[in-house]
């Protein structure tokens, strides 16, 4: 019993200093706008809303060519969008393969009249010779950022050269939160331009600031759950509350919406956000 006592004493001893360390490092380590950026994180999109109207102009659309995951041409444009004209939402999951189970990417896409796409992924924003960590994530070594691209740069990255499962759902919504939500994220994206913030692996991913900000437009409408968490089964928890369809299992579903053969066939596809979603 003794010996018990004395563990649990060290124990609370070690907690202590740990949460002192932590608090340490939450005033020494601060987040920055200045660091020595990998490539294709280096230039931040911005957005700016007409006054009272329908359009925002979105500033450096990210749109990288890829040749491998290594290998690449960096570009940007900029383009204005009609919000009147939005008709669509997608959430797109990537499992990690080899990350252990859970591990995945998520992030949200918005399709206009005409078959215009533009993507917003929440993600770690690297400096040069980074990797991501889910420790570090824990740590303040990374700073939060919004990448605002086009989808044959943040998904066909995914599905055609890391070669992970690509699953894209349309989300199932009403107009006015679609807009609702396309404009809470370019505000967010706004923010952090010129506000920096820490990425945090628990509270602060992807997968948890798609979640508030969609709890932000409709409160409760996304409940606390581990597989929030663990964003490989996100679209689980999306299927058992609706957001996407649930009138089929959720593998039919998966297996509707997995992307990947579609991207190969039409990789040089100048339509290819609209080939990708052609039904199998």
């Amino acid at each position: 019993m003794r010996i018990v006592k004395r563990i649990g004493k060290y124990a609370l001893i070690l907690l202590g200093l740990l949460v002192l360390a932590y608090l340490v490092l939450i005033v020494v380590r601060r987040p920055s706008l200045t660091r020595d950026w990998a490539p294709d994180q280096a230039v931040l999109a911005t957005v700016e809303f007409s006054a009272g109207g329908d359009l925002v102009q979105i500033t450096n659309i990210r749109n990288i060519d890829y040749r491998s995951t290594t290998d690449y041409d960096i570009r940007y444009y900029d383009k204005t969008y009609d919000l009147s004209k939005l008709e669509s939402v997608w959430y797109m999951v990537e499992p990690f393969a080899g990350y252990g189970a859970g591990a995945a990417h998520t992030l949200v896409s918005f399709g206009f009249e005409g078959g215009d796409y533009v993507a917003i992924s929440a993600e770690i924003r690297k400096e040069k010779g980074e990797a991501f960590s889910a420790v570090k994530g824990l740590l303040r070594q990374y700073e939060l950022v919004y990448v605002i691209a086009d989808e044959q740069d943040v998904i066909k990255l995914r599905s055609n050269y890391r070669k992970d499962d690509v699953f894209l759902y349309p989300v199932i919504t009403s107009k006015e939160n679609m807009r609702k939500l396309f404009v809470s994220m370019l505000e967010r994206a706004n923010e952090l331009a010129t506000k920096p913030e820490f990425y945090n692996t628990l509270t602060s991913t992807c997968t948890t600031n798609i979640v508030s900000h969609v709890n932000e437009i409709v409160p409760g409408r996304i409940p606390f759950s581990l597989k929030v968490l663990m964003p490989a089964y996100s679209d689980e928890l999306a299927h058992d509350i609706g957001l996407i369809d649930n009138s089929v299992s959720l593998e039919e579903l998966r297996q509707k919406y997995r992307i990947n053969e579609r991207a190969e066939q039409y990789a040089d596809a100048p339509d290819w956000s609209v080939k990708i979603r052609q039904a199998k």
